[in-house]
């Protein structure tokens, strides 16, 4: 089988469970769990106005790559030392595996962040896997 290849990289993230804060708000943190070298290609956009008067970029995307499972992803994996949103280096000592879902992850590709709407392995041939993405926003996000 030829593959799919690709010019860009994404990275693939899953959020843990939460902790709580002092005012019982749960925060979570962005593990690196793989990474993807595929094509990214626009599906649809938008520049509309949101209720407040703002500007607000919407848009739909799809990455196209060769096929992945996203079950059994370790925690500890690290493709690059520092975090491509925070710079932060991050050292998990967590053994435990996590299965990726579109519940659960997000994709950052170069430096832009993207919830996942769904991971489609077409036909269930396990060839190649369609990403659709969405970004919402006006920068690089949070």
């Amino acid at each position: 089988m030829i593959s799919v290849g690709g010019n860009t990289t994404a990275l693939i993230q899953v959020k843990d469970e939460g902790t709580k804060n002092i005012i019982g708000e749960k925060e979570h943190v962005w593990m690196d769990v793989t990474s993807l070298k595929g094509w990214l290609d626009l599906s649809n956009g938008q520049n509309g106005i949101s209720e407040y008067s703002a500007k607000v970029q919407s848009s739909t995307h799809i990455f196209i790559c060769d096929f992945k499972s996203f079950k059994n992803l370790s925690k500890k994996w690290v493709w690059n030392p520092f975090n491509l949103k925070t710079g932060v280096i991050q050292s998990q000592q967590d053994e435990t595996k996590i299965d990726a879902t579109s519940e659960n992850a997000r994709m950052i590709i170069d430096g832009v962040e993207y919830h996942i709407l769904m991971i489609d392995d077409p036909m269930g041939m396990h060839q190649h896997l369609e990403i659709m993405l969405q970004y919402v926003g006006g920068g690089l996000g949070v």
